[in-house]
């Protein structure tokens, strides 16, 4: 499944990609947030659009799309985990991943707004592959960790680069701030990717390509991430 929320007015509401068509699931009654993934949402969501899908309304391809996912008790980040950017930036391979967290405030819509921050001057971008872990998850070995995956979405890993390597060395300040978190458009389950290891992803600026990699160029795979 490809799951989608939306702005119906001021409030959020939930819905479901079908053949790149948007159609709304708010009948289904609960958002996508931890509680729905954690207590088997998805099983029963797929099971009430099996039953509901000619009768689903369907939406605009225009709406407001919110984050795919209601927003999570944290965000975790991993650094510098692409071996071609590493090497492109002249960076140190890591050891171990470096971790750092970006407040849940910064989490936005794909096509919303970004504000860029009061005195800002290196404000940057970075696509990047985000996991959405579907249950408690501890001290699980790198076989059963992607059993713990609820699915995976897009997301613009927007940076204030003076605020986050010359103002400190902090990276939480230049990566934290409200809107820095661009999501979606969709959380796609895992059944709709292929193979996760190899997923191209991109990004352009006013039309133009400025990254273009793939998780194959991983350092540390997902599965040893979460472990």
């Amino acid at each position: 499944m490809k799951l989608i929320r939306w702005m119906n007015g001021s409030a959020p509401a939930t819905g479901i990609m079908i053949n790149d068509e948007y159609f709304d699931t708010s009948a289904f009654a609960e958002d996508y947030n931890e509680e729905f993934f954690e207590n088997d949402g998805l099983t029963r969501l797929q099971k009430f659009v099996e039953s509901s899908k000619h009768d689903l309304p369907k939406l605009a391809k225009d709406i407001r799309l919110a984050s795919p996912v209601a927003r999570p008790s944290k965000i975790v980040c991993i650094g510098l985990n692409y071996a071609d950017h590493a090497k492109e930036t002249n960076a140190q391979i890591p050891k171990e991943p470096i971790i750092f967290f970006k407040s849940t405030t910064a989490l936005i819509g794909p096509n919303d707004d970004v504000i860029i921050p009061k005195n800002s001057k290196k404000t940057d971008w970075e696509v990047e592959l985000a996991v959405v872990i579907g249950k408690k998850t501890a001290y699980v070995g790198e076989s059963e960790a992607l059993n713990y995956v609820a699915g995976y979405c897009l997301h613009n890993d927007l940076s204030e680069r003076e605020f986050q390597i010359e103002r400190g060395g902090q990276w939480v300040k230049g990566k934290s701030c409200d809107t820095f978190a661009p999501l979606g458009p969709f959380m796609a389950t895992p059944d709709e990717i292929t193979d996760v290891n190899n997923l191209r992803l991109w990004l352009t600026v006013n039309g133009k390509i400025m990254q273009d990699s793939n998780t194959a160029n991983f350092i540390f795979k997902i599965p040893f991430l979460i472990s």
